[in-house]
């Protein structure tokens, strides 16, 4: 088919509503998920776990900068048999099952009912109000396997793979809005779809899967931290930058001579 000449009206009557339908329901989609999203309460064991566990691998990575005498007696108040934190407070309690928890559950259903339910209502209504438009040209060529993406709703087979439907505007608009929303409604916004079902589909990939258990973190960073050696990394170090010195010294005074 030969190349084609697009109406101007299509671009008032068409492109221009359809970015602004998706940009206004993204607006809203965040808004109402603010308001339905409920505050997620902090496990305070939890968050003490977790940081007990940061401090002991800071200290087994960056204990090299500090004296032998502070890093054994930094060693001992995580490691000691009676009162050593990744003893004395070692988690006993299983990890609770998340699904198990109905707050994380009714999260989950808010979320699926604010994203993917106006996308198929917005869906739905685009296709039927804008159906058998064309709105634009991707600026290089495809090959005919993006037809059935960038052409839904349009069935011409000898039409080129680069011209863009209607209904996919709209699709290529909810995920192509995503520094524009950014941009007004911050970065950790409700608006970008794209964002939000990665998260679910991570968030569910993780609760359907195993839980880790704190109480093995807890052993194997007692035995990584017992086993760790101090290699002072600072040994040395004021003839290391005395010699710089000197070193500095003797270039400065070649380059003096050279300019006398």
């Amino acid at each position: 088919m030969d190349d084609l000449l697009l109406d101007p009206a299509i671009r008032i009557w068409v492109i221009v509503p359809i970015v602004l339908i998706t940009f206004l329901i993204g607006v809203i989609r965040h808004h109402v998920s603010i308001l339905l999203t409920s505050a997620k309460k902090v496990d305070v064991e939890q968050l003490k776990q977790s940081h007990v566990l940061m401090r002991s691998r800071l200290l087994r990575d960056h204990g090299k900068y500090i004296p032998l005498e502070s890093f054994v007696m930094r060693r001992n108040f995580f490691n000691d048999e009676e009162t050593g934190v990744l003893k004395a407070e070692k988690p006993q309690a299983p990890p609770k099952n998340p699904m198990q928890d109905p707050t994380m559950m009714m999260d989950m259903l808010k979320g699926n009912l604010t994203n993917v339910l106006p996308m198929i209502v917005i869906g739905g209504w685009i296709n039927w109000t804008f159906s058998g438009f064309i709105t634009t040209k991707v600026p290089f060529p495809l090959t005919l396997r993006f037809k059935a993406m960038l052409q839904r709703g349009i069935e011409l087979t000898s039409l080129d793979a680069s011209w863009v439907s209607s209904v996919s505007w709209y699709f290529l608009n909810v995920f192509g809005l995503r520094s524009l929303y950014s941009l007004i409604l911050g970065q950790d916004n409700a608006a970008d779809s794209g964002r939000v079902m990665q998260e679910q589909m991570a968030t569910g990939g993780g609760m359907m899967g195993p839980q880790a258990d704190p109480k093995k973190a807890f052993d194997a960073e007692w035995e990584a931290l017992q086993i760790a050696e101090h290699n002072w990394a600072l040994k040395n170090v004021e003839d290391e930058l005395m010699k710089r010195h000197l070193d500095n010294l003797k270039i400065y005074a070649e380059l003096k001579d050279k300019d006398a």
